[in-house]
């Protein structure tokens, strides 16, 4: 076991950085938000400050911001065929979604199994932007509009979708948007001032804020989905319960911290290819996926023939360092990773996922290095012996 350990699953959860445990400690005895007393207001303005913060990172208006639990909630809330514009229902009655989408978004939300399509996506995770054309033209707009979700760059490759071309598409056919930004955010800029999505999914323990808070990013406020959670009218009546007096300001120290961060992009991309420059030169045949296109400066998702992910998984913890076989989603279930399959590479034995943030340094790329080059001795090893 390395002395020191190696984290190198951002994309899981990045670590909770200073700022955001500072924040979180600062708020922990404050009083309901709700209420109209001094101690009340004061929490309101904690709350409201991180709103500020949160919309700063994708460029949009603090009142279109709307807390959650986490991302997943954000996800079930707006993926529903209920919506409202004001005291009039609208309804959207089919769910558009790609086939490499997280869960959360794949599973279709509040929609039925029948009222889901799924969208193709070629070997590099791009989403067949033709079909999707030719799905939304084929849409019966008589029974209702259509809502189409995808992410905007994948949990496992790390592959940034074309969203500004999808939104294109979709305005087009009359649709709505959703954009689960998750991975995105801090990692790409993202601007929801220009002709972009509709609604915004994020989730602060992406970005080193405390788990168990999300929002909803809205590009206005005129239309919402029908809520998930009802009770109170906290957030404008579109997510019941009290806020997340603690949670929520550490949300918003890291979007602070992720937003200076954007100037980072270059440095984190230098460490990535140093981490997959070692991936090729000790296992020359080790297939990376998704680098035929544009993908996070931090993520790469790679498979050496041979080697099992589940098993390697367990060598580099053995050795020191943290990172997933897939999604931290569905790393612990059997089978091949959906999005492999969803590429074209379903007889795949999986693949490992480096994830990487500001924090990676010399010393944890060199407990990379050694623990894939006993992974790969022992593969040679295996080799001979057969």
């Amino acid at each position: 076991m390395a002395a020191t350990r190696a984290y190198l699953d951002y994309n899981a959860s990045a670590p909770l950085i200073a700022e955001a445990r500072a924040a979180m400690v600062a708020a922990l005895d404050a009083a309901n938000p709700s209420s109209v007393h001094t101690e009340g207001r004061a929490s309101r303005r904690l709350v409201e400050d991180a709103r500020r913060d949160v919309a700063r990172l994708v460029n949009a208006r603090p009142e279109h911001v709307v807390f959650t639990s986490g991302a997943t909630e954000a996800a079930s809330t707006l993926l529903t065929p209920d919506w409202q514009m004001g005291r009039g229902a609208i309804r959207m009655s089919h769910l558009y979604v790609s086939e490499a989408d997280h869960p959360c978004i794949l599973n279709g939300g509040r929609f039925a199994a029948t009222q889901v399509t799924k969208i193709g996506v070629d070997r590099n995770g791009i989403a067949d932007l033709e079909a999707l054309a030719t799905a939304l033209a084929a849409h019966d707009k008589g029974a209702g509009l259509p809502l189409v979700a995808i992410h905007a760059a994948n949990n496992e490759t790390g592959v940034v979708q074309p969203v500004k071309r999808i939104a294109e598409i979709v305005k087009a056919a009359g649709g709505v948007l959703v954009v689960d930004a998750v991975q995105a955010a801090g990692r790409i800029p993202l601007d929801m001032s220009a002709p972009y999505a509709d609604y915004l999914i994020l989730s602060s323990h992406k970005i080193g804020g405390p788990k168990g808070v999300g929002a909803i990013v809205a590009a206005s406020d005129l239309m919402m989905p029908r809520p998930l959670v009802s009770g109170g009218g906290q957030e404008k009546g579109h997510r019941a319960g009290t806020e997340n007096v603690a949670g929520v300001p550490g949300f918003g120290a890291a979007a602070r911290a992720a937003l200076a961060g954007l100037d980072d992009i270059d440095a984190i991309a230098r460490r990535r290819d140093e981490i997959e420059a070692i991936v090729t030169e000790l296992a020359p045949d080790a297939e990376i996926f998704g680098n035929g296109a544009q993908r996070l400066a931090n993520t790469t998702f790679f498979a050496i023939p041979g080697v099992k992910a589940e098993t390697a998984q367990i060598a580099f913890d053995l050795a020191g360092v943290a990172l997933s076989a897939g999604s931290a989603c569905s790393s612990g279930k059997v089978g091949p990773s959906h999005v492999l399959k969803a590429m074209g590479h379903g007889d795949s034995l999986g693949a490992l996922r480096v994830s990487i943030g500001p924090a990676t340094g010399a010393e944890d790329i060199a407990a990379f290095r050694a623990a894939l080059a006993g992974i790969v001795a022992r593969r040679a090893g295996k080799e001979q012996a057969a």
